[in-house]
């Protein structure tokens, strides 16, 4: 039987193998056409939310400017190893917040009530279940209590 070597050829010595010159390649990027599925963080998407003012579980101080989105109906933040979003109905859900197909960080979206991934568009439930692939394994989900005054949301596994 014989073994077969397998070469690794990165993006660019790809289609330059293909006979493309510089200034097409370089076409290519600007249009920003050559986007990959790589578990490499530097080619996803920027995710529209700024941090939240946590670190994961415990407790977010809704009052903090840094959790502001958490204020309306559909206004997420990133927290952690997790995204905190205000779901249709006004009730909070945190969720690990890396698909889990490669990585990229899922966003939520109000108007279909679900988290997304923008980098190959696996949807999630508010619960974490997976509903459209490529991701097979759902999302962690986490509990969430809001205090009594409003101004406090704890965070546990």
């Amino acid at each position: 039987m014989e073994t077969q070597k397998t070469e690794q050829l990165n993006r660019g010595e790809f289609l330059r193998s293909l006979g493309m010159s510089s200034a097409a390649l370089m076409a290519f990027y600007c249009m920003g056409t050559l986007t990959s599925c790589s578990k490499d963080s530097s080619s996803d998407p920027t995710p529209t939310p700024t941090p939240g003012t946590g670190t994961g579980t415990g407790t977010l101080d809704l009052t903090a400017s840094g959790n502001s989105a958490l204020k309306t109906e559909g206004g997420y933040i990133y927290n952690g190893s997790m995204i905190v979003a205000r779901v249709k109905g006004g009730s909070y859900v945190a969720l690990s917040r890396a698909c889990t197909h490669q990585g990229t960080n899922v966003q939520y979206r109000l108007t279909q009530n679900d988290f997304y991934c923008p980098n190959h568009g696996s949807e999630f439930s508010p619960t974490g279940a997976v509903e459209v692939g490529p991701a097979g394994t759902p999302l962690t989900l986490y509990k969430t209590a809001l205090s009594s005054d409003g101004n406090t949301l704890t965070i546990t596994t």
